[in-house]
């Protein structure tokens, strides 16, 4: 951490030498009440998951893949034998083939006939004959292709393909083994997306907002969270009602069913330093602000948020005095004894 400061504050002196001070504007650290955050404990479960199960009877042909690997949408992770199917496939298509060449004929034959029934060449038998043998001939070509088309579709179900791009973590076959329709073959999930529930007393629900963003512990971890869901099914023992929060997790390694902690906000006010939402942003991956010295320097104070009220945010931190200058806008560009200036006083 001391040698990232140190780089940084570099930085920031020889960016000052090029260009001169960033440009920022300032709040004051002002003396308020706040409802005080309350942790809680949750679980995190991957949004989407699947327990796949072979659609058709047959022997485990092939198996694409270990416990753990990651696989792309459409991939065939399992194939069921299909050497019987593919055979009568083949052979519904030769009869395809000449049913249609037949088809064909008795059309030529059923014009012709047609005509020659106009000038009254032939009897109204012989054209009823050739119509008959024109229609037989295209049923045929129908229940043929009906037929194709039921067997690979039995074919194509032979395959297990992956629904969506995901890690397998679970293999419930080995090769040469019978399966039956239903059997479950292995579990996928999509390890980016994920989704936290929580139960949480009537009194703190009542102050959440459905797409607010909250930061979810898991682990070591930080994670950005949105609040997606207070379902209304409340636990008649404890008074509590679940509510949802879901994060994209593409970079991050966690499990399913692990631990997660969220805090929020309860009733009961408490005296606190108060700050625009804004003025807070993450660095090192820690909330911090910064303030300005009399030097005209910004220095960074790793914070802790505490509570909430309305737009601003309650925060504590060593160092912090009211009536401080804290950075509000610009703080993006601000780094640790970097020089700026103040555009709105």
């Amino acid at each position: 951490m001391l040698r990232k400061l140190i780089a940084v504050s570099l930085f920031a002196i020889s960016a000052f030498a090029m260009g001169g001070p960033s440009l920022v504007e300032t709040t004051k650290l002002v003396k308020g009440e706040v409802n005080p955050l309350q942790e809680f404990i949750g679980t995190l479960n991957f949004d989407k998951k699947s327990m796949l199960a072979a659609q058709n009877s047959g022997v485990v042909k092939s198996i694409n893949f270990e416990i753990g690997d990651k696989v792309k949408k459409g991939k065939t992770i399992v194939q069921i034998d299909a050497d019987v199917l593919n055979a009568q496939i083949k052979a519904v298509r030769a009869n395809l083939k000449v049913a249609r060449d037949e088809q064909k004929n008795s059309s030529k034959d059923y014009l012709r006939y047609k005509k020659l029934l106009e000038s009254k060449s032939i009897t109204q038998k012989e054209y009823d004959d050739a119509l008959l043998k024109l229609n037989s001939s295209s049923g045929n070509v129908k229940a043929l292709e009906a037929n194709l088309k039921e067997l690979q579709i039995q074919s194509y179900k032979k395959s297990i393909k992956a629904p969506f791009t995901g890690v397998i973590v679970e293999k419930n076959i080995n090769l040469g083994e019978w399966v039956s329709a239903g059997t479950p073959v292995a579990k996928i999930v999509d390890t980016t997306k994920a989704e936290f529930i929580f139960n949480i007393p009537l009194n703190v629900v009542n102050g959440l907002k459905i797409g607010d963003i909250y930061d979810v512990n898991v682990g070591d971890k930080s994670i950005s969270s949105t609040l997606s869901a207070i379902i209304p099914n409340g636990d008649k023992l404890t008074r509590t009602f679940p509510v949802k929060l879901v994060a994209d997790i593409k970079d991050v390694f966690v499990f399913d069913g692990q631990q997660a902690k969220v805090s929020l906000s309860k009733n009961g006010k408490k005296e606190a330093l108060l700050l625009p939402r804004d003025s807070v942003i993450k660095r090192f991956g820690q909330n911090v602000v910064f303030s300005i010295d009399d030097k005209m320097l910004a220095q960074m104070i790793p914070v802790q948020i505490v509570g909430f009220d309305g737009t601003k945010t309650a925060v504590s931190g060593q160092g912090l005095v009211p009536g401080m200058d804290i950075v509000l806008k610009g703080n993006e560009r601000v780094f640790p004894n970097s020089p700026v200036k103040i555009i709105n006083k």
